[in-house]
């Protein structure tokens, strides 16, 4: 495991459609692979949990580069349309490549930035991407169980990790199973018990929050050597 400070690396990625966003790679020596994370709906990428779970795959040695939404860089609370979600990772994605030449990529984020990610994998392939992380998918609203959110994921053909909590309100762990039953073998479930859609896990556990992040992230790298063999 990689024990030196990460160094983060804030960046500019730029479109020829005139698309600016802030992003900030961590770029490790001899690093395996760079995850693509985008943020959820409710905090950008400097989100301490955003900068914790990058923090320790940095250790694993592997890359992580974090963007903005468009949304967020103007401070707006509504998230971006699919389509401008879309072209936001597909700009970001690239960027990776460019930076990370020769390693495996791999996309994908928290809740909605994994969800988003999903839908543009979907819509259409994006280039040189290996797999997809989803960390805490969103799969249906509070209170309404469905996975009718999930049903674009079966024209995905490459491989998909779902990390969750037990007790996440947004994707209960019995329609979760289902969905990943239905992809077969591109997919690859992770349950945390008794984390939730923020990974946070009750005191009485035993256990932090950090022990969650630590545990997140181990299971991203293991996924990932897993891909490279």
């Amino acid at each position: 495991m990689n024990t030196r400070l990460p160094r983060v690396t804030p960046l500019t990625l730029k479109s020829k459609d005139a698309l600016a966003l802030s992003a900030l790679l961590m770029k490790p020596r001899n690093a395996q692979a760079c995850f693509v994370f985008a943020h959820g709906a409710g905090a950008g990428m400097t989100h301490p949990f955003m900068e914790d779970v990058a923090a320790k795959l940095y250790g694993h040695g592997i890359a992580t580069l974090r963007f903005q939404f468009p949304f967020m860089e103007k401070s707006s609370k509504r998230p971006d349309t699919p389509a401008v979600a879309h072209a936001a990772i597909r700009l970001a994605v690239a960027d990776a490549r460019r930076r990370c030449r020769g390693m495996p990529i791999i996309a994908g984020g928290k809740s909605f930035g994994g969800r988003r990610t999903s839908q543009a994998q979907a819509e259409d392939p994006i280039e040189d991407v290996r797999g997809l992380a989803f960390v805490g998918f969103p799969l249906h609203p509070t209170g309404k169980p469905s996975i009718t959110r999930a049903e674009h994921l079966a024209g995905i053909r490459i491989p998909m990790l779902f990390i969750q909590g037990t007790r996440d309100k947004l994707a209960e762990p019995v329609l979760l199973r289902q969905v990943c039953k239905g992809l077969r073998s591109r997919a690859t479930s992770h349950l945390i018990d008794g984390a939730d859609h923020g990974f946070h896990i009750p005191a009485r556990s035993g256990r932090t929050d950090q022990d969650v992040v630590a545990e997140i992230a181990l299971t991203i790298s293991q996924w990932v050597e897993r891909l490279e063999s």
